[in-house]
């Protein structure tokens, strides 16, 4: 089964709904080995208070211990650079919103390097994103 990652939409959902969203969240991935995004991580601590914290350094060291944590290299920076110049001709810059879709560019260019699908409920900006470079990806509802 491909291993799957959640983007930050999926853990926010979950955070929301409290300690029975971790179960379904586990559900969503359907066997397929779990991995986490460091740019994600980034997301879920820039946005999260001293709760969400505690529970966000568990899931940081648990992923860790595992080796499932995908970091950009060189090559995702510049390949979400390359989609992200591309969807602005296509769609317009104030359309895309690209700095909004920057971190969203560097999780599915990162995963799409070591085949890795996109779980997520943003199905908009992942749609476009692949028009541009394909990767896997799927709607997921928590």
């Amino acid at each position: 089964m491909q291993p799957a990652l959640f983007d930050t939409s999926i853990y926010i959902s979950a955070l929301r709904q409290g300690s029975d969203a971790a179960l379904n969240v586990r559900r969503l991935a359907a066997g397929a080995p779990l991995w986490l995004s460091s740019v994600v991580l980034e997301e879920l601590y820039a946005g999260a208070g001293v709760r969400e914290s505690r529970i966000l350094e568990r899931l940081e060291r648990d992923f860790d211990r595992a080796k499932r944590i995908v970091v950009p290299n060189l090559s995702d920076w510049t390949q979400a650079g390359k989609v992200l110049a591309r969807l602005a001709v296509e769609y317009g810059y104030e359309q895309i919103g690209q700095g909004r879709l920057s971190n969203d560019a560097l999780i599915a260019m990162s995963a799409g390097r070591v085949g890795i699908r996109v779980m997520t409920t943003n199905a908009r900006d992942y749609g476009r994103l692949a028009e541009f470079r394909p990767f896997k990806w799927q709607i997921a509802t928590i």
